[in-house]
C-alpha cells in the first residue's frame, strides 16, 4: 500500500473555509472579522471552488456580488482555523483519502468539540462525494506540518512533541506514526522558531514552507533588537543543515520579517509572511499594512511566475491570533 502527502501546489478539488459568527471569538466586530475572509474566498473562486462553512447560508452569501465556485454550508464551528481541524488529503494507491485527525483546540487552549465534528458533518452531507473518510484517534493539525509532496515534512519540535498533543511523544514516535498514516518517509525538525502571539505553539507555517521540491521560504529576522532575532536565527542556521533526498542544501529564500504589530493591549500579533496560500492558479499572501509587505510581494512574484500574486489585507485576522493560511484548507 502506497501513500503520500502531496504538496500544496498538487491540483486541487476545492478550499474550505470556515467564517467567523457571533458565538465565536470575532463577535466583538463580527462585520469587519468578515471582511478579509469575504477578499480570501473571491481570491480563491475566481479559479477555485471554496466550501463555505458559516451559520448562515443566506447572510453570508449576501455579502459577495459574485457566488460562482463557492458552496455555502451550514455547520456549526467553534472558530474559523481550518486549516488545523479541516481534512488532510492524501493519495493512497493511486486515490485521493481525506483523513479527519483529532483536534483539540491546540492542546487545551480553546473549546474545540465543533471543530472537531466538522469534517466528520461535511462529509455525511455529500459534498465530498464518494471519496473516503478515515478518522484517526490522533491529533494532528495542518498547520504543524508543510510536504514537499515526495515524502519529506517539515515541522516543528515544539509542535509535535509537544505535552498537550498525544501526551509528548518523541520524534521517532511521532516520525513512526506520520509514516502510518501519512506515507512520510522523512522528517525535517526545526527545534528553534517561534512568533510571539502564536497559540499554536510554533506551527510550520507561520515560519517556513516548502515551495518546490528543493525550495524553502522561511522568516528572516535581521532586527538584533527584535525579541525574535535569536529564535529566528537560529532557525535559519538548522534550515542551512538541511539536504535535499538528494544530498544537496536547500534553496532558501527569505521573507522579510514584519513590524510588529499589536493589538489594543498592547500584546505583539503574530504576523508572518509564511502564511500564505498556494492555489492552483494564485499565490494569495497576508499583507498587514507595512512597508515589509511590497518586499514580500517582490519575493512571490519571482517565485511563483505562473500563478496571479493576490495580497490580502489580514491585520483583523491576525487580532485573533492567526493568518491567510490558518483561514484555509485544500481539498484534493
Amino acid at each position: 500500500m502506497s501513500k503520500i502527502l502531496p504538496a500544496e501546489w498538487s491540483k486541487q478539488r476545492a478550499i474550505l473555509m470556515a467564517f467567523p459568527h457571533k458565538n465565536s471569538d470575532w463577535a466583538d466586530d463580527l462585520n469587519s472579522a468578515l471582511v478579509p475572509f469575504i477578499r480570501i474566498a473571491q481570491a480563491i473562486a475566481y479559479a477555485t471552488p471554496v466550501y463555505i462553512i458559516c451559520d448562515d447560508r443566506e447572510a453570508i452569501s449576501s455579502h459577495f456580488c459574485s457566488t460562482r465556485n463557492m458552496s455555502f454550508i451550514e455547520i456549526p464551528t467553534n472558530d474559523t482555523w481550518t486549516r488545523d481541524y479541516g481534512y488532510i488529503s492524501i493519495i493512497e494507491d493511486g486515490e485521493v483519502k481525506l483523513l479527519d485527525f483529532k483536534f483539540d483546540g491546540w492542546g487545551g487552549k480553546f473549546e474545540a468539540t465543533l471543530d472537531n465534528a466538522l469534517n466528520r458533518t461535511l462529509h455525511s452531507k455529500g459534498y465530498l462525494g464518494t471519496t473516503p473518510l478515515e478518522s484517526i484517534d490522533f491529533v494532528l493539525e495542518g498547520g504543524s506540518i508543510d510536504s514537499d509532496g515526495e515524502g519529506t515534512i517539515l515541522t516543528t519540535t515544539s509542535c509535535l512533541c509537544n505535552p498537550n498533543r498525544n501526551g509528548g511523544l518523541s520524534k521517532k514516535e511521532v516520525e513512526i506514526k506520520l509514516k502510518e498514516y501519512l506515507g512520510t518517509k522523512r522528517v525535517l525538525w526545526l527545534d528553534s522558531g517561534h512568533l510571539v502571539g502564536d497559540d499554536t505553539d510554533s506551527h510550520i507555517d507561520t515560519l517556513a514552507r516548502f515551495v518546490s521540491v528543493d525550495t524553502i521560504v522561511y522568516v528572516k529576522c535581521d532586527n538584533r533588537e527584535d525579541e525574535h532575532y535569536s529564535a529566528l536565527n537560529a532557525m535559519e542556521r538548522e534550515l542551512q543543515s538541511f539536504r535535499t533526498l538528494d544530498n544537496r542544501p536547500y534553496n532558501l529564500i527569505p521573507l522579510p520579517m514584519p513590524t510588529a504589530k499589536f493589538n489594543k493591549k498592547g500584546d505583539r500579533l503574530p504576523a508572518t509572511y509564511a502564511n500564505f496560500l498556494i492555489t492552483d492558479k494564485a499565490l494569495i499572501y497576508p499583507t498587514y499594512g507595512i512597508v515589509e509587505d511590497k518586499v514580500a510581494h517582490q519575493v512571490f512574484k519571482k517565485l511563483f511566475e505562473d500563478r496571479e500574486i493576490i495580497p490580502i489585507q489580514c491585520s483583523r485576522v491576525i487580532e485573533e491570533n492567526g493568518s491567510l493560511h490558518c483561514s484555509t484548507m485544500q481539498i484534493l
